[in-house]
Formats: structure tokens, C-alpha cells, sequence
């Protein structure tokens, strides 16, 4: 089975970036068809959708996000990492990496990573 691990500070600060990677197991982050995506959540929200980015390297984000946010691979490593710039205490949130596979079903999870953004 696919595992997939997040990792990365649990701390920013203010105005600083928010650099996450996800470390991808038992399974390739170029395999045919599967888009390896970062999603969000914090007290009293539901699940905010970030961005993908798929199997040959093409990305997409979150619309309300998009100017702030930066998905890439290392395909050697068989990592994606986020990138979110400019973060402030409302992106306080546990991130968590996901795969999609096919219509936006998210068929595996990472355990999730708390990040905090204070002074």
C-alpha cells in the first residue's frame, strides 16, 4: 500500500515560507495517472484543498491560494514539497499530503503535520 509521510518545521514565522515535503512509499510519484496534492485543515474549517501537482510535473492550485503557493518534485528522492510564502497566523493549520486518483478521490492520506505560525 502507498504510504506517504509529511515532514518539515512545525514552526514560521510570520512573513517567512511554509516548506513542507511529502515522502512518497511503496509507490512513484510519476506513475501514470495519480496527482500527489497538499491539503489543510484547522479549527472549526473543513478540508482546504492547496494544490497538485500530477505525474508528469504539471500543477495547480487553489485559486485563493495560487500567488502564495509553490508545488514542485524530486523525483529521485520520490518526494513533493509545498511551498507557501508570506504565511500569517491564519495558515496555521495541519497540513496533510494526499494522492488523487481519478476525479478529485483522494485514495491515500499522509498522518498529517502540524505547522504553526507565530512570532
Amino acid at each position: 500500500q502507498v504510504q506517504l509521510q509529511e515532514s518539515g518545521p512545525g514552526l514560521v514565522k510570520p512573513s517567512q515560507t511554509l516548506s513542507l515535503a511529502c515522502t512518497v512509499s511503496n509507490g512513484s510519484i510519476t506513475t501514470n495517472d495519480f496527482y500527489w496534492s497538499w491539503v489543510r485543515q484547522s479549527p472549526g474549517k473543513g478540508l482546504e484543498w492547496i494544490g497538485y501537482i500530477n505525474y508528469v510535473g504539471n500543477t495547480r492550485d487553489n485559486p485563493s491560494l495560487k500567488s502564495r503557493t509553490s508545488i514542485s518534485r524530486d523525483t529521485s528522492k520520490n518526494q513533493f514539497t509545498l511551498q507557501l510564502t508570506s504565511v500569517t497566523p491564519e495558515d496555521t493549520a495541519v497540513y496533510y499530503c494526499a494522492r488523487m486518483s481519478g476525479a478529485w478521490y483522494y485514495d491515500n492520506w499522509g498522518q498529517g503535520t502540524q505547522v504553526t505560525v507565530s512570532s
